[in-house]
């Protein structure tokens, strides 16, 4: 039990420093104008938000039963990662579609010209193409998961250092995420902007409370690399 808690006392007082901070933010003038499908702008906010949550809490659980007590794979049993995996695609999915909905519903809020939003969004979604061409050519999707947690084999794979691996460890956390920034710059909602601001500051409290401690029993040490 108390290492399947380990640091999340810190995880979770981080969140709530994190969702009280943005939640103030989101009170002000334009965060909260708009709508759509009849739904407000605040909800598609707060779900987008929970998106967040429950994915990072989701992953937490998952990986944290498995390497301490093969948890899930007693449940499951032999397709366990792939029962995982089909999760956290669901709330990978999650997370962007609600992102790309407040977008929407809060379009035209930020008084900046639309064509250097567009330029933005165009210069982001280079280095997001490029983690992902690396992910598939060098990583793969099964390693970014975490099938490390499920399947030893995986604990004696190399750091990759090919593609976007050459300049990060953690290439999909410091540039993939940065997917989630094109829907507010596209549509131009303040919104959307601060939403993707949280998904990607929480991801760091994950790696540190979660994922780093996890690597350093996995590996034995600190090893900075699964998510790239």
């Amino acid at each position: 039990m108390r290492l399947l808690f380990e640091k999340q006392l810190r995880h979770y007082i981080l969140l709530a420093v994190l969702l009280a901070a943005v939640i103030a933010v989101s009170r002000r003038e334009g965060f909260a104008a708009g709508s759509v499908g009849g739904v407000s702008t605040a909800a598609w906010f707060y779900l987008a938000l929970a998106a967040a949550v429950g994915h990072q809490i989701y992953v937490w659980f998952c990986w944290r039963t498995q390497l301490h007590s093969s948890l899930v794979t007693r449940i499951l049993g032999k397709n366990a990662f792939n029962y995982y995996a089909a999760g956290f695609i669901f709330f990978m999915l999650f997370r962007g579609s609600m992102i790309l909905l407040l977008a929407i519903a809060n379009r035209n809020t930020l008084d900046i010209e639309r064509l250097l939003l567009t330029v933005l969004a165009v210069v982001i979604a280079v280095p997001v193409l490029y983690v992902h061409y690396s992910v598939v050519r060098h990583f793969g999707f099964r390693r970014a998961m975490g099938i490390d947690h499920f399947d030893p084999s995986y604990r004696g794979a190399p750091l990759v250092k090919k593609g976007i691996f050459r300049f990060t460890n953690n290439a999909i956390y410091t540039y993939g995420l940065l997917v989630l920034w094109i829907p507010g710059l596209a549509f131009g909602s303040r919104a959307a902007l601060l939403a993707a601001l949280f998904h990607h500051i929480y991801i760091w409290v994950h790696y540190y409370t979660t994922e780093k401690p996890d690597m350093a029993r996995i590996y034995g040490v600190a090893k900075n690399q699964r998510p790239g």
